[in-house]
């Protein structure tokens, strides 16, 4: 029986305490782009550009620049990728 705790680091070569490192940084960087947006929602002369740019480093982070696995094709041909 595969272990749920480690089935899905693994595909991503972590271990499970590697993968929660990464998935808490990454809670952290989402809450500050959260509370950047909700400060310049009120006060638009502020953070103008900060959760966007923090949304585009984090998707740098977890899409563009780190290992992934092919595990396998979707239905419609093509590659599913697991991040």
């Amino acid at each position: 029986m595969e272990n749920p705790f480690t089935k899905h680091p693994a595909s991503v070569d972590e271990t499970y305490l590697e993968h929660m490192g990464m998935s808490a940084s990454f809670s952290v960087i989402l809450a500050m782009a959260a509370l950047a947006a909700m400060v310049h929602a009120i006060l638009p002369f502020m953070f103008e550009k900060t959760a966007s740019q923090l949304i585009n480093r984090l998707h740098d982070r977890m899409v563009v620049n780190r290992n992934r696995k092919i595990t396998g094709t979707a239905p419609n041909g093509v590659l599913d990728w697991q991040i």
